[in-house]
């Protein structure tokens, strides 16, 4: 164990030294590379010396439990929840579904750049998605006290015929566990963000929680919406923000 990689090529050793096969190795390390290249550190080769120290069954696979037209639930069976949502996309875009379908994952921690997911099903499979994802309780309510709920980010995907996907990816801290994680931001920062309307950021976390919790059961879990797109919203907008940076853009 070290510190963080500084390099792809450290960061594949050492995925490697955790004993994980070479499709895990290479899952992982394809989202880290993504979140590097992103500017998002806090989701990158940061997050390797924190799986370093964390107890997970590396032979563990997740699996598909049940499945009715429009609803599906898996279980990450004490894999890396990074793998369990790995399998849950490549399944969508290997059989999508015709309309819409709601897939709740249940013991899936943790998830990464929830934004990595949901572009991957957009641009590849041309579906609308919408993820958001539990973790550990990290923020408290406002007015004070103990941590309550946490972060809980929210992505969508929208694809687009004129050019990428718009991808929003938004978390209820001010910061992430992962700008923590990587010595970009302190543990006192982790507060909802919004300052004084930080309520709303907090009541986000909380209806995500409790969404996430009566689908996905009372361990960190994910939930995921795709659906098929009926309608091509982003050239329209694309267009009114005359060259404005979009959320997703490179």
């Amino acid at each position: 164990m070290g510190g963080v990689p500084v390099s792809k090529t450290e960061a594949a050793r050492r995925l490697a030294a955790l004993g994980l096969d070479d499709e895990a190795t290479s899952a992982l390390l394809a989202h880290f590379a993504d979140a590097e290249q992103r500017g998002k550190q806090g989701h990158g080769y940061s997050r390797i010396p924190w799986l370093e120290q964390q107890p997970f069954d590396r032979h563990a696979r997740p699996t598909k439990t049940h499945s009715v037209p429009g609803f599906e639930r898996w279980d990450a069976c004490g894999a890396l929840g990074y793998l369990a949502l790995q399998a849950i996309c490549e399944d969508v875009i290997e059989h999508p579904p015709a309309a819409t379908c709601v897939v709740a994952a249940s013991h899936c921690f943790p998830t990464g750049a929830l934004g990595y997911w949901v572009r991957m099903l957009a641009e590849r499979a041309g579906l609308v998605a919408v993820l958001t994802a539990t973790s550990p309780a990290r923020l408290a309510h406002p007015d004070g006290g103990p941590s309550l709920t946490g972060t809980n980010p929210l992505a969508i995907a929208i694809p687009a015929s004129d050019g990428p996907s718009v991808v929003v990816d938004v978390s209820m801290g001010a910061v992430t566990y992962g700008a923590v994680l990587a010595g970009l931001a302190s543990a006192e920062e982790l507060v909802p963000f919004g300052g004084a309307s930080a309520h709303k950021a907090f009541a986000l976390a909380v209806g995500l929680e409790l969404l996430v919790g009566a689908l996905a059961g009372p361990e960190h879990g994910a939930v995921l919406l795709v659906a098929q797109p009926g309608f091509d919203p982003v050239p329209g907008l694309r267009e009114r923000a005359a060259g404005l940076r979009l959320p997703g853009d490179s």
